[in-house]
């Protein structure tokens, strides 16, 4: 009971900063190194789908929170994940781009054609940095996104994958306007 009452409370006093706030929905073309070891090379290949929710009260900052899922597949072998974290956003108003940074945590998917004890679902963490530029007043190009993660793999350690993507911003207006 007493959690939900925390969840009862949290919700309603984050709730100013939702009415506020700007959802930006994307899509885009994902090529990943797994990060297995000795192999360096970018050979999955699909793509990122995701949503972000930002408030943007502070002058030039966007504070947030993204859900996104990269989905990347090659010769039979792999390499699925979901993830949510914050995310803080530039927007320098002046100029059309909007530089961002991401910390998200979540779970992964990795099946390899060499079999187990590669293959599994685990805890993922995930750095991400990209920049986006805006071409149409609700839409923004990821010209390009960075993401460095952690994926412990049964029996097999830990890999660092790395991604590659650029996708297609929607953003979505502010519920109501800024008072």
């Amino acid at each position: 009971m007493r959690s939900l009452r925390l969840l009862i409370l949290s919700l309603l006093s984050l709730s100013p900063l939702s009415l506020h706030a700007q959802l930006g929905l994307y899509g885009g073309l994902t090529v990943q190194n797994p990060g297995i070891p000795g192999d360096n090379s970018y050979d999955l290949y699909g793509g990122t789908l995701g949503a972000y929710l930002a408030s943007g009260h502070l002058a030039i900052l966007n504070l947030g929170v993204d859900l996104r899922g990269s989905f990347t597949r090659s010769s039979g072998n792999s390499f699925n994940t979901g993830a949510i974290g914050p995310r803080l956003g530039l927007n320098l108003h002046i100029i059309p781009l909007h530089p961002y940074a991401e910390a998200t945590v979540g779970i992964a998917s990795l099946n390899l054609n060499g079999g187990s004890p590669n293959n599994g679902t685990s805890f993922e963490y995930q750095l991400i940095g990209g920049l986006d530029v805006t071409v149409l007043p609700r839409i923004d190009w990821r010209v390009a996104e960075f993401s460095y993660g952690g994926v412990s793999v049964a029996n097999s350690g830990t890999y660092h994958p790395k991604a590659l993507t650029t996708a297609l911003v929607l953003r979505i207006p502010r519920f109501f306007p800024l008072p």
